[in-house]
């Protein structure tokens, strides 16, 4: 690749970064709160509010679940992060981690009709957070878990998952495991590799990877064929320093000793040789994955770098090294595997069949739909899933999402698959012709 093309390639990588400054101080803020009923004069608001409101309220009182009924609460999540472990950037602080959340909120409304609050908390202790979200149970139908750093993000999840009767979230393990499933699924299948005989390379041993590998594992692939690389190399069981560790964060010990089947012990590049798919969640390129670890691996290779705002490695520098398939985490290069493809579909069907939780089997459910979708449109080498415009793939999601959860006996409002895809069809179409009518009216502001 010449010089001219690298640059220019470049300059539309950083470009995003350079309009953000610009827009966000225009706008002062990306989301708004709108009503949702009529008000046809000012004595609606006795219905809306006092005197009238009380009537619902005594409903509420001798039965919480009509809370479902007479509130936002059954389409409403919390959007929480302490800030200590945001996109590439680490320990930045919940002010700083606002601008994400808020990003976060939007794309919930847009792309699943959910509305979403962005809660930035002052608060690092573990106990300290899952007291202060526990406490938020009453307002919403679920709560999305972001940004917030290993291994204490593990046990929070955990603990709230089992302690709270709404869904609990943490979107860089379940969200972004989701995605990466899908797009595993899409890449081995068009090299014609066996899900199960597929050998993986992990670069990056945080929350992501870590429940990517767990996810992995559920879909068919073999925890032994998994070989994970942290910043100090690959992940076996001579590791003193993670078993010394082992306690805090088990999850990394186990793969040190169940994955990693042959034991291969030294650098990236040891870990990586030989594996038909590579996938990174570690720390912003360029240049995390040089190009001589893509050219150790297999045949026909595939390549997730998958880090955020710069991927390990550079798309055309992957494929010059070998690599056939290549994704990123961004959306101004091919094969984007990131979250936001998954969060808006699946909170969609858990909060309409009023789940409890978000499984495992749930998410393989979505990871499932979004991989469909994409067979059905046509797979290559820089086509593996469906972007966020193909915005048909949210209400797919949404109803495998749901009619997974009633199969695992987690729905406490089940329906049929046809009313979930109409209804999430009809909530997202709102959403969408919202923004519109507001963008045409001028309320929202064209850019300058």
């Amino acid at each position: 690749m010449n010089e001219e093309t690298v640059k220019n390639l470049l300059q539309k990588a950083y470009q995003p970064g350079q309009d953000a400054l610009a827009l966000h101080p225009f706008y002062k803020g990306k989301i708004a709160i709108a009503p949702k009923v009529c008000v046809r004069s000012l004595s609606d608001f006795s219905i809306w509010y006092t005197p009238g409101v009380a009537e619902p309220c005594k409903e509420i009182r001798d039965d919480p679940r009509r809370a479902y009924d007479h509130t936002n609460k059954g389409n409403a999540v919390a959007v929480v992060s302490d800030g200590t472990r945001v996109l590439g950037l680490g320990n930045i602080g919940p002010e700083a981690a606002l601008p994400v959340m808020e990003g976060k909120a939007l794309i919930f409304k847009y792309l699943g009709g959910v509305d979403a609050y962005p809660l930035c908390l002052d608060v690092r202790e573990p106990e300290a957070l899952i007291a202060t979200v526990k406490a938020l149970q009453p307002s919403f139908g679920g709560i999305n878990l972001e940004d917030i750093e290993s291994p204490k993000c593990f046990y929070i999840l955990d603990r709230l998952r089992e302690e709270m009767d709404i869904p609990v979230w943490h979107d860089d393990q379940q969200g972004t495991a989701t995605i990466e499933v899908a797009g595993a699924m899409n890449a081995l299948s068009y090299v014609g590799k066996p899900l199960g005989e597929a050998k993986v390379a992990m670069v990056g041993a945080g929350a992501a990877n870590i429940a990517i590998a767990r996810l992995l594992v559920s879909a068919g692939v073999k925890k032994r064929n998994i070989v994970m690389i942290d910043s100090k190399g690959v992940l076996h069981s001579g590791r003193a320093d993670l078993e010394a560790d082992k306690e805090r964060n088990p999850q990394k010990w186990d793969l040190c000793v169940n994955g990693n089947g042959e034991q291969i012990e030294g650098s990236m590049k040891d870990g990586v040789r030989g594996a038909d798919i590579l996938i990174a969640a570690s720390r912003p390129g360029p240049g995390t994955i040089p190009p001589d670890v893509v050219s150790a691996m297999a045949s026909d290779a595939i390549v997730f770098a998958t880090a955020n705002p710069v991927p390990e490695i550079w798309p055309w520098e992957a494929k010059e090294a070998g690599a056939l398939i290549v994704a990123t985490g961004r959306s101004d290069f091919p094969n984007q595997i990131n979250n936001s493809l998954g969060f808006p579909g699946i909170f969609r069907g858990a909060l309409d069949v009023q789940a409890r939780t978000i499984t495992d089997g749930m998410c393989i459910a979505a990871a499932t739909a979004i991989a469909d979708m994409a067979r059905e449109r046509g797979l290559s080498p820089d086509y593996l899933v469906p972007s966020m415009d193909e915005w048909e793939v949210f209400p797919r999601e949404a109803t495998a999402v749901g009619m997974q959860a009633i199969r695992e006996g987690v729905a406490r409002a089940p329906a049929s698959a046809d009313e979930l895809y109409h209804h999430a069809q009809e909530v997202i179409g709102q959403a969408r012709d919202m923004t519109r009518l507001l963008m045409e009216s001028g309320h929202i502001r064209a850019p300058p």
